[in-house]
């Protein structure tokens, strides 16, 4: 028999705590709802820091864009039902700014070019657009763009990054652009990034760093490295390293799980319990249950119930198949909190192109939840289920926020719009 260590109402449940969970509650604090956001933490953990709001339209001619916000009017007028269209373009950019200014305010400034998406390296020696880096990155699309003499760093013991590889495959693009590895301070065997960024917070650490780095500058302009610098004191590793170095220094992003997932997670970890917000972090949804005066409960734990939650009105965030808001069997594809109807090919083997490559992407990428322009949950007939039941981020239908780039813009802005309609609703 299952016994409850807490009962807790409130009057929004906020579902998932990757970028749209995490979102969707600092929307709600700045509204003053009391909210409760349940999640398993290391959810924005695989975020890489970067804020795609949109780099690749049409899909199927593979067209980068250089402006996002032309692009998002153009696509809204090809593509209908994209949750892009559910907003207007001054909605998405309200979105944008409370949470760079929630994340400058945090200590973690973002930067952006006026109306551009701007090119960024990958591990992989690739180039991505974007719309916002880090601050720890801006130096590096600058230094792209002029060509600039460029030292690329990485350090024997780091799996899955490899400086010369970067400089290799960008030679053609980038031919001054030179890699070197050394050895990190104070460490031997296997290296892992979060160890490394939280070592880097401590100054003698990057008075060592600097020492290693230095002999190697030669000519260089600038110096990038892995995205490694610091976990929480950014700002003043950034400094050091430039002062010391007498040259910009910026990162690259590291596969993920990656360090900049973590800061984010440890800004909004912290914080927006401070706002107000009631966390159950490292829990999940058990169950869910519409009570018959229309509010929700909910089962909260890990394996078994530890919490029971009645809410008001509930957001899902809940992502897709990695983040277990959709699951897929041989029946299917379902939503796997409230049994919600999903948008989904007839059948399997419809799921995808016999062309893994395919330009247009897999029919399976764009299964979801289909929503109305109050971002309600609909049937297949588009009618509305349930008043106080919301959805936002990628667990939405009609989009590929892989291959449009749009990631975290789409969970940011949706997330905005399905709050902003709950708000409306509980008042």
């Amino acid at each position: 028999m299952n016994t409850y260590n807490k009962e807790t109402t409130c009057d929004l449940m906020i579902i998932g705590t990757g970028m749209a969970g995490m979102a969707a509650a600092l929307f709600a604090a700045r509204q003053g709802i009391d909210t409760v956001q349940v999640g398993l933490i290391g959810e924005i953990g695989f975020a890489s820091g970067l804020i795609d709001l949109l780099g690749v339209h049409p899909v199927a001619q593979g067209k980068v864009l250089d402006d996002p916000w032309q692009g998002i009017t153009r696509l809204c007028r090809d593509e209908p039902l994209h949750p892009y269209a559910l907003l207007d373009i001054a909605s998405i950019r309200e979105s944008l700014d409370i949470v760079l200014a929630f994340l400058l305010k945090s200590g973690y400034p973002h930067f952006t070019l006026p109306q551009r998406n701007m090119e960024v390296l990958t591990p992989a020696g690739t180039l991505k657009p974007t719309y916002a880096v880090p601050h720890t990155m801006c130096r590096g699309p600058s230094a792209l763009a002029d060509r600039s003499s460029c030292l690329l760093v990485d350090f024997d013991g780091l799996k899955g990054y490899s400086a010369r590889q970067i400089a290799l495959s960008l030679a053609d693009r980038w031919p001054e652009l030179h890699s070197v590895r050394i050895g990190f301070p104070d460490a031997k065997g296997e290296l892992y990034t979060e160890h490394m960024a939280r070592t880097l917070d401590v100054a003698d650490s990057r008075e060592k760093l600097v020492a290693a780095i230095r002999p190697h500058i030669g000519t260089a302009e600038v110096v990038g490295l892995p995205a490694v610098l610091g976990m929480y004191r950014t700002v003043r590793v950034m400094e050091d390293l430039q002062q010391g170095l007498g040259v910009p220094v910026f990162e690259i992003p590291t596969m993920l799980p990656a360090v900049t997932g973590l800061r984010l997670r440890e800004i909004f970890e912290q914080r927006l319990p401070a706002m107000g917000i009631h966390p159950f972090f490292q829990q999940r949804v058990i169950g869910a249950q519409r009570l018959a005066n229309g509010r929700w409960r909910f089962d909260v734990g890990r394996a078994d119930i530890d919490f029971r939650i009645t809410a008001r009105s509930a957001i899902m965030c809940s992502g897709r198949f990695f983040g277990k808001g959709l699951h897929a069997d041989r029946h299917g594809i379902r939503e796997t909190i409230f049994d919600l109807p999903v948008v989904q090919p007839k059948d399997r083997a419809a799921w995808h192109h016999k062309d893994l490559l395919h330009l247009e992407g897999h029919p399976i990428n764009r299964a979801g939840v289909a929503v109305d322009g109050q971002f309600h949950p609909v049937d297949s007939n588009g009618q509305m289920l349930y008043p106080n039941l919301f959805a936002a981020g990628s667990i939405l239908a009609h989009q590929d926020w892989k291959r449009q780039k749009c990631g975290s813009g789409l969970a940011i802005a949706t997330a905005y719009g399905a709050v902003q309609a709950c708000a409306r609703m509980l008042a």
